[in-house]
Formats: C-alpha cells, structure tokens, sequence
C-alpha cells in the first residue's frame, strides 16, 4: 500500500509517498505560497527535484497539484489515484481528546475543532488540509496523527501548572508538550539500535532544530517533556523564547507600551537566539557571526547548549537515571560542537562522547564510547514514516 503524508501549514503543504512495504519514499515535495501565486516543489525517488509555478488560491488546488504530479507521464510514481491507499495528516493540537491517532471522519473533525483555540495556528490549517484531500480523494481513508499524543501518557505531577485549579477544569491550560512524532519514532530508534527492550529503557531525546524540544521517555511512555500549552515554553529556540518569568510580560508591556498581543508576538517570533544575538535565529549564521568574533553571536549558542544540559539533568532526575541520550532534527542531527559541549558536561552521568565517532552529520550511529554509562546517539528523526506507520496500523 501507497500511503500520501501532509503537513499542512497555514500557506505551505508538505507532502511525501510511501510504500507502506518497503517504506520507500517514492516522491516527496513542497507546496508553497498557497493563497498567493502557488509554487510546486517535485522530487520522484531518485530523480531530479522539479519546480513549477502553478496557481494555488487555496489548498485543494495545491492537493490537485500534488496528485498530478504523482501521476504525470514522464516523472509521476503511480498511474492512478487507486495506488494510494490512505493519507495520513500531521495534526498539531489534539488537546486531551486524542491520545493516540485516530481515522478521520466528522465525529474526529469536530473533535479537532474543538482544540482549534490551544492551536489557533496550526490545527485550522491541519483541517484545511483533510478537508481538500477529502474532496478530491473521496473514499481514501484518511488519518490524523497528533503531535501531541504521544506525550498524553505524562503524570499529572509533570502536566499541571502551578495555577488555580479551575483553569485546569474550565479551559484545559496544562502541558501538553510538541514534537511527539519525533519524541516517539526517535525514541524507539534508539531501543533498537542499543538492542534493548523499548519498555525497559529510560531515555531522552532532544529535538532541536528551530523549534526545539526535549523528552524524558521511561519505559516506552513519555513522563515529562519541555514546551508546554505552547510550544513556547522550554528550550530557547530560534525565534521563541522558552522559558522565563511571566512577570516579565508586564514589565516589558509596561515599559514599551505594548499590548499583551504584541508582546506574545515578540516572545514568539522575535526572541530566542535571534533576540539574544540580534543576527539570526539560524545557527550556522550564529557560528559564522562567533567565529568572526561577535560575542552576542556566542552567547547565544552558549546559552542553547545551557538549557539543553540543564533539562537533561532535570530528565535524569526524573527518572532516577537515564540509559540512552538521543540527539535529533537540523542542529542535533548536524552540530558536533553541541553536541560535544552538553555531553562535556554530562560526565557526572558518566557519559563519554568518542570524538571521532561524533564527527558526523546526519547519520544514524552511537556517538558515545564504548565504555560510557550512558550510550549517546545520533538519529536522525523521521516523522513522516512514523506517520506513515501509524496510517497503516490504523487502515489495514
């Protein structure tokens, strides 16, 4: 079975074909500027990536798009809308409602809708999406996989906030915690590559990219993780702040005349690494700027290593010890000086990082010595086959 992956985002749609088998990617690509002018990304297994200007006022003919070229004469992989045999759709929110991924129908929808306010964002663009691959792929079965489910299985101790409890009752204000696609497929990558049981493991996997967040992963089931309500809480990101005082938001607002709107935007969008090192929310553009000797640039990258390291040992804590440490997404997967510098400070856990072994990017391997307590990994994270997984246990 074929099975088509979307992530769809408010003006872009990403987009990947699976077989189901042999878990090939057959094509994958970009939708871009939908709403705008259209721009199709196209890239069949092993063939060219092609570019195509084509209109796209809405989703459905960014979907249409899609399926054309899956199915043109000269690079198409499939012959006719009939080989695809599910979609699967990244869903960000699914709230409390929905732990585990479930099959799209009206009664799921309407669910989904119901979180649209915890994800104001992403969840209605999400929807968008199944709503234009429902009407131009009548009769597929389709499935929403949450982002947020694979951290449902956090204690109460771990997802509540100290606030009044009746915020908790009325309007569901907990942790709810991002990325658990990553958290899950990566988490179980690295119990099959250190050969031991996924249930009896204890790990933490930290996804950092951009966005970035870290889990503790006991036993098969996430306990706690970074990003919270949001995913602003947690690590400082590219542009997101992560965690501070929330005090802070009325002393800011007060001193810039600032509405609360505004200054949620500066947290998110215009904080982080950027709004430390006022250079780039990128970190090779903050490498660049600290290697020609801009301190801000330095210590902004100092202070994401900070943060990682320090929800690491509180993870640690967590759990009353940790096995495995996994690294994942663009900076984990590709920044060996991170890397180096959180395991350097991990050695009271007893990790030893092999500095040869750790000389890589973007290749899955044990990057620890041989004799290290804690084994450390790089995996690099794969969140549309864990879709594509979770499609397929659900239509079969």
């Amino acid at each position: 079975m074929n099975i088509l992956v979307i992530n769809c985002g408010s003006s872009s749609l990403k987009y990947q074909l699976i077989n189901s088998v042999s878990e090939e990617v057959l094509a994958k690509g970009l939708c871009e500027r939908i709403g705008i002018d259209g721009m199709l990304t196209y890239q069949p297994e092993g063939g060219e990536k092609e570019k195509s200007e084509i209109p796209m006022p809405t989703h459905t003919e960014a979907i249409d798009a899609v399926i054309k070229a899956l199915m043109n004469e000269k690079t198409g992989v499939i012959k006719s809308l009939s080989e695809v045999g599910a979609v699967g759709h990244r869903v960000v929110h699914g709230g409390e409602k929905f732990t585990s991924s479930c099959i799209i129908n009206e009664e799921s929808i309407k669910a989904i809708e119901e979180c649209n306010d915890l994800a104001p964002l992403h969840n209605p663009a999400n929807l968008i999406g199944i709503r234009a691959c429902q009407h131009l792929m009548p009769g597929v079965p389709m499935v929403a996989v949450f982002d947020t489910a694979f951290h449902q299985t956090m204690p109460e101790v771990a997802y509540l906030y100290g606030l009044p409890y009746e915020y908790y009752e009325k309007y569901k204000v907990r942790r709810y915690g991002f990325h658990g696609t990553s958290h899950s497929y990566v988490s179980k990558r690295t119990a099959e590559i250190v050969g031991k049981p996924y249930d009896q493991m204890k790990i933490i996997v930290c996804h950092l990219g951009n966005g970035a967040s870290i889990s503790a992963v006991n036993c098969g089931k996430s306990v706690d993780t970074s990003m919270g309500l949001t995913p602003l809480e947690g690590l400082v990101m590219g542009t997101r702040s992560g965690d501070l005082d929330p005090a802070i938001l009325e002393f800011v607002a007060s001193k810039e005349n600032l509405t609360l709107e505004e200054i949620t935007n500066i947290l998110n969008k215009k904080s982080g690494m950027l709004g430390i090192s006022g250079v780039s929310s990128d970190g090779r553009d903050l490498e660049d700027a600290r290697d020609a000797g801009n301190r801000r640039a330095k210590l902004a990258l100092d202070i994401f290593d900070y943060r990682v390291i320090k929800y690491i040992g509180a993870y640690a804590a967590v759990m009353n010890g940790v096995d495995a440490i996994a690294f994942t997404a663009g900076i984990g997967e590709n920044n060996k000086e991170l890397r180096k510098a959180v395991c350097d400070n991990l050695t009271y856990l007893g990790v030893k990082i092999d500095d040869e072994k750790n000389n890589v990017r973007g290749e899955e391997r044990i990057i620890s010595t041989d004799d290290s307590k804690v084994k450390v990994l790089l995996v690099p994270t794969n969140e549309e086959l864990a879709i594509a997984r979770e499609t397929l246990a659900l239509v079969k």
